[in-house]
């Protein structure tokens, strides 16, 4: 049996569908020289290619193919020289796209897999480069090996690329000035572990999906403080394959009497203060009382007849020992006021943002926010809009344009964004075709969209999406298509270990924010700022802002660089700069 192999960038997106040659979709002679700081990291892919069936190892274990005797391949990686930092090989699964093609995707933890002949499997090379390493160059390692059965182990190829370290250490990522806001579906965690909401058992679990966020350098932390305010996300729309996405609150409600209630903000100062632990710490943003989702006509309506919002607050009525929903107006504004106290009392009410997602009645906005300054006047608030007209608002803190906005109305917002304090972000979502984080969007999409917070002058970057998953997400991701394209409702998917399983889509957002984090450095420390603007038209391709709307018609292609050469080489140029001692 022949084996194809050969190395791709870190961005490469494999493709196993409906027009499939027999040879290798991979160039086998492919060079790579890849650039990288201290404290940093450096990726590619190895791919791997036989006419006949094979298992594929990336570790030091024994195995067999259930199904008898079978060419086994396996991959090990290392750096020689290297004595601060690591690299290490995973494998890289497939999910099914709507189109029905399978794509890049998972970056497995299970070390085996079987591969079907003529059927490339990529393979995940990171390096990891500790802040004590030694600035140079090294050639980092990968050796394949294969045997049958009890045969002894032989190589089959070494394959290497150029690693170059320059002298430039990477903050860590809780110091990234880079503000990304990943909204945490914390009931969605619960239900895929059959963990009960908010049990000692929920928390295990959540600590390692709050390090995954920590790792990208996150800084809001979610909590959703009354009952399903997506309204399930449409999911009762549906009528094929409708999935569990509704949230819960995270604070518990009492009645005890006619006007005694008693709340339970344990899970909630809990979950606050593991995010805290994790270097999470500059925003938490409060889900559920602003702006409410509602379908009228499948049932989600208001509750609260005398509020103009539709804010459900379940509690437990300890007289008839039944849960029942509050219904008037003053019961919510005594539980405001509470929850304001709580935050008061734990010093984080100047970190709190009251969020109001995608609101689009101006006038009805309005009257909503008024009541709830009237319950909690401490409260600070933050909006994701699609209208640049909410930014001249009075009274909201932060806001978070969908790139459309910035794209169509970008002069309004760069004028509010000199005149007003808080933060401004971008986001996009599910009816953006492109630049979008979807498992059909080239992956250096993901990497773009710090790009682009830089370009513009934002503060960060906000998606819904981290884990708001299907009902069964390692089998079907697709869901609700073709409103949420596939990849819409998550970054990382619920690993059978507890812990999340990260995603190329993770890995590339990642790089971006790092890039993003390069270039804020490179400024600060006196470099040429329209030198870096002529550098980035090499990944920018638009003549004027407003080809980025929809509007303009542009393809992909016109508007930006899919070519992961150019990102390098922006990068290598910068790091080197850098390197080279920078004016203070």
């Amino acid at each position: 049996m022949r084996i194809s192999m050969g190395l791709e960038h870190d961005s490469y997106k494999y493709v196993y569908g409906v027009y499939h040659s027999f040879a290798a979709p991979f160039d086998e002679n492919k060079t790579l020289s890849l650039v990288c700081g201290r404290n940093d990291r450096a990726a590619a892919q190895l791919l791997l290619y036989a006419d006949e069936e094979m298992l594929v190892a990336v570790n030091e274990e024994a195995c067999f193919y259930e199904r008898g005797p079978i060419d086994i391949v396996r991959v090990r990686a290392e750096i020689p020289g290297l004595e601060n930092g690591r690299i290490r090989a995973s494998l890289i699964g497939l999910v099914e796209d709507d189109d029905r093609q399978l794509k890049s995707d998972m970056i497995l933890k299970q070390p085996v897999t079987h591969v079907e002949k003529r059927k490339a499997q990529p393979i995940w090379i990171e390096a990891e480069v500790g802040p004590g390493a030694r600035p140079g160059v090294y050639y980092p390692r990968i050796d394949v090996y294969r045997h049958r059965m009890f045969e002894d182990e032989e190589p089959v190829r070494t394959l290497t690329f150029e690693l170059k370290v320059l002298d430039v250490v990477l903050s860590e990522p809780k110091d990234y000035g880079f503000f990304l806001d990943l909204w945490q579906h914390n009931s969605n965690i619960a239900r895929k572990y059959d963990a009960e909401l908010w049990s000692d058992r929920h928390f295990e679990i959540l600590e390692s999906y709050v390090s995954s966020l920590a790792d990208l350098g996150q800084k809001a932390i979610s909590v959703v403080v009354s009952e399903i305010p997506w309204s399930g996300q449409a999911s009762c729309y549906d009528r094929i394959d409708p999935a569990n996405l509704f949230e819960y609150n995270i604070v518990g409600v009492t009645r005890l009497g006619e006007d005694e209630w008693e709340y339970d903000f344990g899970a909630l100062n809990r979950y606050v203060e593991l995010c805290m632990r994790y270097g999470i710490k500059e925003e938490i943003s409060v889900f559920g009382l602003l702006n409410i989702w509602v379908l009228e006509d499948a049932g989600y309506g208001g509750v609260i007849q005398d509020h103009g919002d539709a804010v459900r607050i379940r509690y437990y009525d300890a007289a008839s020992r039944t849960y029942k929903y509050m219904k008037e107006k003053k019961q919510l504004a005594r539980y405001v006021a509470a929850l304001e106290r709580n935050f008061v009392e734990r010093g984080w009410i100047d970190k709190v943002r009251i969020i109001a997602d995608e609101p689009a009645d101006l006038a009805l906005f309005r009257a909503r926010l008024a009541s709830l300054r009237e319950m909690a006047p401490s409260f600070a608030y933050k909006v994701a809009i699609s209208h640049a007209e909410f930014m001249q608002e009075e009274g909201l803190l932060d806001h978070v344009p969908y790139l459309y906005c910035v794209a169509g109305e970008y002069d309004m917002i760069a004028s509010r964004m000199r005149d007003k304090p808080g933060r401004t972000l971008f986001y996009v979502a599910c009816e953006l075709p492109y630049p979008n984080t979807f498992i059909t969007s080239p992956l250096l999409e993901c990497r773009l969209l710090p790009w682009l917070a830089f370009h513009f002058g934002l503060d960060g970057f906000l998606r819904w999406n981290y884990t708001v998953w299907p009902n069964d997400p390692l089998k079907k991701i697709s869901y609700h298509h073709p409103f949420f394209p596939a990849g819409d409702t998550n970054f990382v998917y619920p690993g059978r270990d507890g812990e999340p399983i990260l995603t190329l889509r993770y890995k590339q957002l990642q790089k971006g924010i790092r890039d993003f984090e390069l270039m804020q450095a490179y400024l600060r420390r006196g470099g040429d700022k329209a030198k870096l603007e002529r550098s980035l038209r090499r990944v920018f391709r638009w003549a004027d802002v407003t080809d980025l709307h929809q509007d303009s018609r542009k393809k992909r292609e016109e508007l930006y660089s899919l070519d992961p050469q150019d990102y390098e080489s922006v990068m290598g140029e910068l790091l080197a700069e850098l390197a080279g001692g920078l004016p203070a």
